[in-house]
């Protein structure tokens, strides 16, 4: 194989190699280039700018000093030749490009479909915030319109009501808006994985490379998609006009809180801390005790 120094097409070795084979490691002029993906056996090689190349060697087999061209699927390493007919022997073996051009495809198609049905996810989430909104609006409208009716008493009783609704709508509202951004941030690492994929297709074809993509393949997977959670929802009952009572003129809304489903490894919303009779002195009732420790109690 040439170093990316000398640029020179390997085939007519006469006209610049400015393209470069990523399956045969060879540089080509566009003349060679053109006739190499005419012929059967080579139509679908990639090619690459020969100044993008990276002049890195193959990775050399630290047991034979070979150059390793196979995957033993068996212990999930790169070998030589001579591996597979001696410490491998009766291993399952797939050839190094193979297995590379599969790990390539496998990530974008794993990285694609997460970035999709993450995106996804915000559009329905947002839509969801919008149509909270609309309901927290007419909440407020229809306090609004029931404090209209009552004498200027009771006005400073609607304000303190709106705010209350406006106040924990509110909070909800942030709780989805925290889930949104959590999401963005899932898509800026699919994002960021996305370069690297783009940055190894121009890394040569070894063990070296092999690594990177199985690490990628490891970062992928560790990306999560979560499910869309329940949209908090607001209603207001309406109580009928007493005389006796301004304050039962006004009927009681209701917030239901964002429930969220996380699969991944953010926490989960924490439950409501027990008392201290919930946690010392009710397991110590039921028995549930048998030693107490003396440094930890």
């Amino acid at each position: 194989m040439a170093q990316a120094a000398s640029k020179t097409c390997e085939i007519c070795v006469s006209a610049p190699g400015s393209q470069y084979c990523l399956e045969c490691e060879q540089y080509f002029c566009e003349n060679c280039k053109t006739f190499h993906i005419r012929q059967k056996l080579s139509k679908n090689h990639q090619f690459q700018y020969s100044s993008d190349v990276i002049p890195e060697g193959k990775s050399k087999c630290k047991e034979h000093n070979e150059d390793v061209s196979f995957v033993c699927n068996t212990c999930n390493v790169a070998v030589c030749s001579s591996c597979v007919t001696g410490s491998h022997t009766g291993h399952a073996f797939s050839k190094l490009i193979d297995s590379i051009s599969q790990l390539k495809e496998k990530n974008k198609k794993d990285l694609q479909r997460k970035v999709y049905e993450t995106t996804q996810n915000l559009k329905k989430m947002e839509e969801g915030l919008k149509a909270f909104d609309v309901k927290v609006e007419e909440v407020v409208k229809t306090i609004t319109e029931e404090g209209t009716k009552v004498k200027a008493m009771v006005d400073k009783c609607v304000a303190q009501m709106i705010a209350l609704v406006k106040d924990q709508s509110k909070k909800e509202k942030d709780k989805l808006k925290k889930i949104i951004a959590d999401r963005e941030m899932d898509l800026k690492a699919g994002s960021n994985l996305d370069k690297k994929i783009y940055e190894l297709d121009k890394k040569r074809n070894d063990g070296k490379l092999l690594q990177s993509l199985q690490k990628l393949t490891d970062d992928i997977a560790k990306l999560t998609i979560e499910p869309v959670p329940e949209f908090p929802n607001i209603q207001y009952t309406a109580k009928p006009v007493t005389d006796n009572d301004i304050k039962q003129l006004f009927g009681i809304f209701k917030i239901s809180g964002v429930r969220t489903q996380y699969i991944g490894n953010r926490e989960k919303e924490l439950p409501k801390p027990k008392s201290d009779y919930e946690q010392v002195t009710k397991p110590k009732e039921e028995g549930k005790y048998l030693f107490t420790c003396d440094e930890c109690g």
